[in-house]
Formats: C-alpha cells, sequence, structure tokens
C-alpha cells in the first residue's frame, strides 16, 4: 500500500528494524562467555585440589588442599544460579521484544489512519457539501416540519429559503412555500373564526368589555389582518346598537305607562349612557320611579285596608329597599311592628 510504504518512510529505524532474537541477543553471548569462564575457574579450582592433595600426601600442608575443596564448592554451587538468571534475562529480553514489535504494528496502523484524516481534511468545503448533500437537505426537511407543528412559520420560510440559495431546489422550495402559506391562512383562520365567535358571544349576552378584551388579543396575535383590525369599530357598532335598541323600548314603555318594563330598561341603559344623555332623560326617569313608587303605595294601603298583612309587609319591604328616603318608606317603617304582629296572629289563627 502507498500509505504503507510513506508510513515506514516516517517510522524511526530503531522501529522499522524487526527485533531478531538470533542477532541482538547479547545476554546469551554474555552466558556463553561466562560459561568458558566458570569452566577455566573449574580447572583451577581441580589443579587446587589436585596439588593440595599431592601436599597433604607428602605431609606439606592441608591449606592447598581445604583452598582447593572451596574453590570446587563455590564454582559448582554458582554456575546453576548464574545459569538461571542469564535465562532469565534472556526471557526479560524477549518480551521486551515482542512488546517493541507489536508496538511498532499499533505505530504503523496510527500513522495510516492519520494521512486518510489528513487526505480528509484536505477536501474543499464544496466537496464536503457535494458529499454531505443529501444528509442536510432531509435535516431542512425535517426541521421545515418542525417549525410547521410549532406554527413557526417565519422560523420555516427562512429555512426554505437556505433550502434555495444553498442547494438550488428552487420547485421544492416553491412547494414549501405554498404548503407553509396554506398551513398559516388555514391556522390563522380558524383561530380568528374562533376568536369572533367568542365576541359574539360576549355581545350577545351585553358583556362589551370581554368581548373588547379577545378583540385585542387577536389584534396581538395577528397583527395587519383587516378582519381583525376592524373588530373592535364592530364591537362599537353592536354596543350602539343595542344601546339604541334600549332607548326605543325604554320611550316605547312610557309611552304605554309600563312602569315595570321602564324600570327594567334603565337599569340596562345605565352601563350605556354617558352623562349628557344621562341628564336629558333624568325628568322621564324620575317621573317613571315616582309612578312605582305610588303604585306601590296604593297597594299597601289597600292591603292593609284589607287586612291583608303579609302582603303588606312584602309590599312595605320592597318599598324600603327600592326607595329608603321616600316619605311613604318612612311611614311603612314606623308601621312595620303593628305590620309583624297582626301577621303573626292570622298566622297563628290559620294554623289552629
Amino acid at each position: 500500500m502507498e500509505h504503507s510504504d510513506n508510513t515506514r518512510m516516517n517510522m524511526p529505524p530503531a522501529l522499522l528494524n524487526e527485533p531478531d532474537v538470533a542477532d541482538s541477543s547479547p545476554a546469551a553471548d554474555s552466558i556463553g562467555t561466562a560459561a568458558w569462564i566458570y569452566v577455566v575457574l573449574l580447572v583451577v579450582a581441580g589443579v587446587m585440589f589436585s596439588v593440595g592433595v599431592f601436599l597433604a600426601l607428602n605431609k606439606q600442608g592441608w591449606a592447598i588442599l581445604a583452598a582447593g575443596c572451596v574453590s570446587i564448592v563455590v564454582v559448582l554451587t554458582a554456575w546453576p544460579i548464574a545459569k538461571a538468571m542469564g535465562e532469565t534475562i534472556i526471557s526479560q529480553r524477549r518480551r521486551q521484544m515482542d512488546i517493541a514489535t507489536m508496538l511498532s504494528e499499533r505505530l504503523q496502523q496510527i500513522s495510516v489512519l492519520l494521512n486518510v484524516i489528513s487526505e480528509q481534511q484536505l477536501l474543499s468545503d464544496r466537496a464536503k457539501q457535494v458529499a454531505f448533500r443529501d444528509k442536510d437537505r432531509d435535516a431542512l426537511r425535517r426541521a421545515i416540519k418542525e417549525d410547521l407543528a410549532r406554527r413557526d412559520w417565519e422560523a420555516a420560510l427562512v429555512l426554505v429559503t437556505d433550502m434555495e440559495q444553498t442547494f438550488g431546489y428552487r420547485q421544492e422550495a416553491v412547494q414549501f412555500r405554498e404548503e407553509i402559506n396554506n398551513h398559516r391562512q388555514e391556522v390563522v383562520g380558524r383561530s380568528i373564526a374562533e376568536g369572533n365567535q367568542r365576541i359574539d358571544t360576549y355581545c350577545r349576552l351585553e358583556k362589551w368589555t370581554e368581548a373588547l378584551r379577545e378583540a385585542e388579543q387577536l389584534m396581538q396575535l395577528y397583527p395587519g389582518q383587516g378582519q381583525v383590525d376592524q373588530l373592535p369599530q364592530e364591537i362599537e357598532t353592536r354596543r350602539q346598537g343595542t344601546k339604541k335598541q334600549l332607548l326605543d323600548a325604554f320611550n316605547e314603555a312610557v309611552a304605554r305607562k309600563d312602569v315595570d318594563g321602564g324600570i327594567e330598561i334603565v337599569k340596562k341603559l345605565d352601563m350605556y349612557l354617558t352623562r349628557q344623555e344621562a341628564d336629558s332623560m333624568q325628568e322621564a326617569v324620575r317621573n317613571i320611579f315616582k309612578e312605582k313608587l305610588n303604585q306601590l303605595g296604593t297597594q299597601f294601603t289597600l292591603s292593609v285596608q284589607d287586612q291583608k298583612w303579609h302582603e303588606a309587609l312584602r309590599t312595605g319591604e320592597i318599598i324600603i329597599r327600592e326607595f329608603p328616603n321616600s316619605g311613604i318608606a318612612r311611614e311603612v317603617r314606623e308601621r312595620l311592628p303593628l305590620l309583624h304582629q297582626k301577621a303573626g296572629e292570622t298566622q297563628e289563627v290559620a294554623n289552629v
């Protein structure tokens, strides 16, 4: 391989030359040399022993014989130890050589990988774009779909622009833009329709503040939408229409002297009238309440005369509650103890 050749050229010579036990075993040479030395020493010790024997037999002393015996014992004892140590050294050197060989092979593999990585890094950005074009395009498609699901249409449109300008997929970009716009129009239309339905409910219940609050929320969510921007004016138009209907109904109630109906309409009109409008209607409202008070006073008097004490109590309580500052209310308060007494007596008689 080309990479392998380059690697070997860059490797140190010590790693390229695989160790050989026969060629590079100085320990074995040392052991061989030591063996000859031990042989020589053994011969010397033998000579000393022979001389010592000779001298001892001639009665010339035992010193040389003793030295020869000691030398032979020392040489014979030291030889196995030295041999074992030499074999141990040879074994260690072999293991070291094996490790060096393995490291050399690993370094060669790493060098090959580094050369491959270096070649890949030399690729141009354009080549990388071509190599990973499909993956990048699929990632963009997934991101666009996720933005659509989150209703983040602006972010989706930015990604579509990247797809068109970076990868050149103009037709697919046009399709995505159409899909995004259709999805946005559908979601916005449905949301606005639901908001309009809530606004219509508030208007029918005459809850104008809640209706305006709902319209403001829609305007914040969808600014620039014509049908949303017109909602406050439409709500005010409906409010003015309801106000006109109430005014017309009040005038009709006054014309036909419908006191109860007129009072109910006045209570509803209170939230619609301006200060000037209320002042202009003050006289008509005063008259209708005055007529109501007269009716209640007459009803209370007749109930007392007919000794309908429970009905008189009920009417008197209405007068005190609705017209607390009137003269009739003061008279009713003065007569309440007697009315309660009479009503109690009537109840006892009825129970008997």
